[in-house]
């Protein structure tokens, strides 16, 4: 393949296009000897004849035929390669593949991706969820473009953005809720609570909590993901603590803040060495656009 020239088969299709080589030396403003020599390196490179004359028509062998075949898809594969090459040199089309948590990619995405799909139709955004310790390995080795995650994120490979804090607020069942108007760990000490499922950043920053007012809790369940955890407080199983984005409407559930605060901030990583696309750029520049002003989300409407 390293010697088989393009251009060489764009010359033989258009000789036996044109029937001659002085006409195909006339298609590609050629001279006749040009033509003459590629369509010599090129049989001497496959070890065929491709072309014969018969009287001044120049026609293709059998084996000119069976390539002719061959140099249709090699040129229309080139063209479709080029045109999407240039597509992407205009910034108009491209791919970012975008790793969050499941919570982010329920509550927080959906309208960012429908705004970056009005504007641009052809950008290709792919999504993939789980917790952040699996999206920062995956954002170093290049398998994501960008992550969106509970930082901190450490490692020397990562640019990171932070976007936003985030409250935590407890939730109880509507029906049977008697929990305090701020909810103290030591409040939940004696409940039934239902957790994030250790290994991810969330649990770490509940557990967290918990520590430091000397209180080590033992959920009666651990899931992975927020709305079975929503439906189980529903059911009137216990209490849980959650991201407040994720109860911004949850009929059926009580929402209290939390004494002291608990936050998260949640932020942008990817390779500081990653090549900055239009596409990777206009959807940062989404993320940061949704995300700003919303410090402590959800903290200001329930303290009102």
């Amino acid at each position: 393949m390293r010697s088989l020239s393009l251009d060489q088969l764009r010359t033989f299709a258009e000789v036996v296009r044109a029937s001659s080589f002085s006409g195909a030396a006339a298609r590609l403003n050629l001279t006749q000897p040009a033509v003459s020599l590629q369509i010599r390196q090129l049989e001497a490179r496959l070890g065929v004849r491709l072309v014969e004359r018969v009287g001044k028509r120049a026609t293709p062998t059998a084996a000119g035929r069976d390539l002719l075949v061959h140099a249709g898809r090699i040129e229309a594969e080139v063209a479709a390669a080029v045109e999407a090459m240039a597509e992407h040199a205009g910034g108009a089309l491209g791919r970012v593949r975008l790793g969050t948590g499941a919570t982010a990619c329920i509550y927080l995405l959906p309208p960012v991706l429908r705004a970056l799909r009005r504007r641009l139709p052809s950008l290709e955004i792919v999504v993939s969820t789980g917790n952040a310790v699996d999206v920062l390995r995956l954002v170093e080795e290049n398998a994501l473009d960008l992550g969106l995650v509970a930082l901190p994120a450490s490692g020397r490979a990562f640019a990171v953005t932070p976007l936003m804090e985030e409250a935590f607020v407890a939730v109880a069942p509507a029906e049977t809720d008697d929990l305090p108007p701020a909810v103290t760990p030591a409040a939940l000490a004696g409940r039934p609570v239902v957790l994030y499922e250790p290994g991810g950043q969330t649990r770490r920053i509940v557990d967290d909590w918990f520590a430091r007012a000397g209180i080590s809790l033992k959920p009666v369940m651990e899931l992975g993901s927020v709305e079975a955890i929503k439906e189980l407080v529903g059911a009137g199983l216990g209490c849980a603590i959650l991201p407040a984005m994720s109860v911004q409407q949850a009929p059926g559930l009580a929402v209290h803040p939390l004494s002291p605060q608990l936050t998260r901030q949640l932020g942008l990583v990817l390779r500081r060495d990653k090549p900055l696309t239009r596409g990777l750029r206009e959807t940062i520049a989404a993320l940061r656009q949704a995300t700003l002003g919303q410090a402590t989300l959800g903290q200001g409407a329930l303290d009102r």
